[in-house]
């Protein structure tokens, strides 16, 4: 995983260029207001010129970067860094100056927006939580360093507001180098594209391994949109000795599966007004028990690695650009067509790659137990698996029917998300399942999963024009079906805007009260204090999860304002008062950085699909900003009319109103992968949406 991380590392350097801007221009307008003898209001525009950038760059940030990709933009939000600040060490006037605070604006808006999602397709979803905690480090040490460079210049008999502002140019030629020459584009978008090759050559750099195609083949599902996902009971036993067997356990309600029972159905919640989703996610992330825990360690996180379902003598992958589709769907034809066997029409056969046997099957003899052995099977159907990370498995099913009145068969074809339950293996007997009624063999584990039309699947093709055989469409050709702002119509991506919009203006709120806070006292210390808090969260990120780490630390932060409130309405000695408004702000600002501070910018990463991704990230963060400048404008009515008490009670609402929010409708996306979380959006809002209407 060193390739992702320094991947992301380098991307990162947007957001140390925004957190040194901000921290140099709140030095530096002490002189500039000095120099060129401005007044409040314009003092006022000249740092908020950036902020007013930020907002209008991000209004098309997000639909550009899913036309032009995202490496480009960050490209042009460090040449947008760079001019501003060579723009900014020459300004003879304060036009010049507002021209160069507004271009610094645009490159500031685009980092914040892009680095997040950039890191979130990059990362491996293990580890993609804290790679994503990485733009607030680096923001909050480019803080601390440009405090550091004011004092220093401010020491001098004369300061140059300029050379502060202009130093912004030296570090913004490294982010220059590193995204035109280090950082490669995201695999998602190239896939999007249909630049196969390119996305394979990026995640084997990315992953420091030869084989990624069950990887790439889990991009390409997340091109898909809408359609109709059903959750599914599976259990995972042996099958005569030899190799391990997925099948459908019948005999139990299977609306919701075994993914939501131990919480509560998705109907009938425990908890009044809690968003079914909430309930759908917790149930994947139960913690399996130590005992017992040997089979799962041996069964999951090698799927891909114990099962062959590929040839003995692979083929080369079936993956190419455009230049080659109609080669693949000979290929793909030949395979599966009639004629090919009497064993041929239900034989699996991916339509994404052909696998490769690892040193694992080789060393276990487990590759060639049977050419067509496979992980899941059911009734006249084979399914092949391969691992995405974070305990998931991909598969596909392809199966015959028999057609209406008993005509020729109908064949179907679905793709499937495999996810074990909690629980030790042989801990649910046939007592309680049947599968195919008769009971299992010896021990077994217990399985839900998503079930749903794979992104390349093609009805017309299917039907129409080639009734044998999986026929596959490109890509590119998948992308680029429909208008992608119907696509925010679907009911999962409005779950998720709603999830990702709300945490996003509640976030702004809370940065408000941590603005106030950071300049009512020691900044440079504050900031350096951050830095061990941003440190442990990276870690905690993907152990604890997002949701658990906003839960944990948003009490204690309502806890700080309302020890500020009182100490702001009784009356205490001047010391008293320091230490425990000193305290109640350091405590404020490390669980801030902690947890509100990245989480709202990697959840909305996380949460959309690939091919609106951009578009609704854009929308979240002009959420961001607009409530910015409404939140930073009203603050001074609020203090002037009910002061600085005041002010705090009513961000300590707005702290416990966050909770409640988070509570009831923010899910945990820890480990899992982004294509599985979105399936669960659409998931979730479909069954939400069919309960009301019942």
């Amino acid at each position: 995983m060193n390739g992702a991380t320094l991947v992301a590392i380098a991307a990162c350097i947007g957001n140390f260029l925004q957190g040194w801007d901000n921290a140099t221009i709140a030095g530096a307008i002490v002189y500039i207001k000095k120099d060129l003898n401005l007044d409040s209001s314009v003092e006022g525009l000249v740092v908020a010129m950036s902020l007013i950038g930020a907002t209008a760059i991000t209004t098309c940030s997000g639909p550009i970067s899913d036309w032009l990709g995202r490496r480009p933009m960050l490209i042009i939000s460090s040449c947008l860094y760079f001019i501003s600040g060579l723009v900014m060490l020459w300004s003879p006037n304060v036009y010049i100056l507002c021209l160069a605070r507004l271009l610094d604006g645009f490159g500031i808006g685009l980092a914040v927006t892009l680095v997040p999602l950039y890191i979130s397709e990059i990362a491996p979803s293990d580890i993609r939580g804290q790679l994503n905690t990485l733009p607030q480090f680096t923001g909050s040490g480019g803080m601390f360093l440009s405090y550091c460079m004011v004092f220093t210049m401010s020491l001098s008999a004369s300061p140059s507001w300029r050379l502060m502002l202009g130093v912004l140019s030296i570090p913004s030629l490294l982010y220059f180098a590193l995204t035109v020459f280090y950082l490669p584009e995201s695999p998602r978008w190239l896939v999007s594209k249909g630049r196969m090759l390119e996305a394979k050559q990026v995640l084997q750099s990315l992953r420091g391994m030869g084989d990624v195609s069950g990887e790439l083949a889990l991009l390409v599902e997340g091109l898909g949109l809408g359609g109709e996902t059903s959750i599914e009971e599976y259990v995972i036993g042996p099958e005569q000795g030899l190799s391990w067997v997925a099948k459908p356990a019948t005999g139990r309600q299977s609306s919701l599966a075994l993914l939501a029972s131990r919480q509560g159905s998705m109907v009938n919640q425990n908890v009044p007004l809690m968003d079914p989703l909430v309930t759908l996610f917790g149930s994947v992330h139960e913690k399996f028990p130590e005992s017992g825990g040997s089979m799962r360690s041996m069964i999951f996180p090698n799927f891909g690695s114990m099962f062959s379902t590929a040839d003995p003598h692979p083929k080369h992958d079936h993956w190419d650009d455009e230049e080659s589709l109609h080669g693949e769907g000979e290929d793909y034809r030949s395979e599966a067509g009639g004629g090919g066997g009497a064993d041929s029409e239900d034989e699996l056969h991916s339509p994404l790659i052909s696998r490769q046997p690892t040193n694992v099957e080789k060393d276990s003899n487990l590759g060639g137990v049977r050419r067509h052995s496979s992980l899941f099977q059911g009734q006249g159907e084979t399914v092949g698996s391969t691992g995405i990370g974070g305990g998931w498995q991909l598969a596909w099913q392809w199966s015959g029917k028999e057609g209406e009145g008993g005509g020729r068969k109908k064949e179907g074809f679905k793709r499937v998300y495999l996810h074990q339950e909690g629980g030790a293996p042989g801990s649910r007997r046939g007592s309680l399942l049947s599968i195919h009624g008769s009971e299992p063999v010896g021990d077994y584990i217990q399985a839900a999963a998503l079930v749903s039309q794979p992104a390349l699947y093609s009805k017309e093709l299917m039907d129409q024009q080639h009734p044998v055989g999986p026929a596959m469409v490109h890509p590119s050709e998948t992308a680029g079906k429909g208008p992608v702002w119907a696509a925010l119509l679907d009911p999962g991506v409005k779950s998720a805007l709603l999830v990702g919009m709300g945490i996003q203006i509640l976030q702004q709120v809370l940065i408000d009260v941590f603005n106030l806070l950071f300049y009512l006292c020691i900044s440079a210390f504050t900031t350096l204090l951050m830095l061990p808090c941003i440190a442990i969260a990276m870690r905690l990120m993907d152990i604890s999860g997002r949701r658990t780490l906003l839960l944990a630390t948003i009490p204690v932060l309502i806890v700080s304002l309302i020890i500020l409130v009182i100490s702001e309405l009784i009356n205490l000695s001047s010391v008293i008062h320091a230490v425990i408004s000193t305290t109640c702000v350091i405590v404020y600002f490390c669980c801030f950085v902690a947890a509100y501070g990245p989480i709202p910018n990697i959840l909305c990463a996380e949460i959309f699909p690939t091919r609106v991704r951009g578009l609704c990230i854009a929308i979240c963060a002009l959420v961001f900003w607009v409530g910015d400048i409404i939140v930073t404008y009203t603050l001074p009515v609020m203090l002037s009319s009910i002061g600085l008490g005041g002010a705090f009670g009513i961000y300590a609402v707005v702290c416990a109103v966050s909770w409640v929010f988070v509570f009831l409708k923010v899910p945990e996306t820890k480990g899992m992968p982004l294509e599985v979380i979105t399936e669960f959006f659409a998931v979730g809002a479909r069954q939400a949406a069919a309960a009301k209407n019942e």
